[in-house]
């Protein structure tokens, strides 16, 4: 049983951060514009940038990386969301990407 919860992108409420904990190539590629961008590996080292009081809507590419941030940040005394099907399930919705790299937003 896990220590938190999954959110469905149809689904995501309007309250709460995303936070995409992609790899940067991935993040300038496409991501949500809202979005707040930690890769994984950097989490522990920049959790102070988070708000422990914040709802935070975890999303990778698929739902693996973001499913164990949410599991990590749990533990952590936050309050965190996996998001099924990460920015393919984003993409896939028909949502909304903006990209840093110049190019036409894409997930990869």
């Amino acid at each position: 049983m896990s220590d938190f919860e999954t959110v469905r992108v149809d689904e995501l409420p309007a309250e709460g951060i995303l936070l995409d904990v992609r790899e940067d190539y991935e993040w300038e590629a496409g991501h949500a514009e809202a979005a707040v961008h930690i890769p994984l590996e950097q989490l522990p080292g920049r959790l102070d940038e988070l708000d422990p009081d914040e709802d935070l809507l975890v999303i990778c590419r698929t739902g693996g990386r973001s499913a164990r941030a949410a599991q990590w940040l749990v533990a952590n005394g936050y309050s965190a969301y996996n998001v099924a099907g990460g920015m393919d399930a984003w993409l896939t919705a028909g949502k909304p990407l903006v990209a840093e790299n110049g190019q036409t937003p894409t997930v990869l």
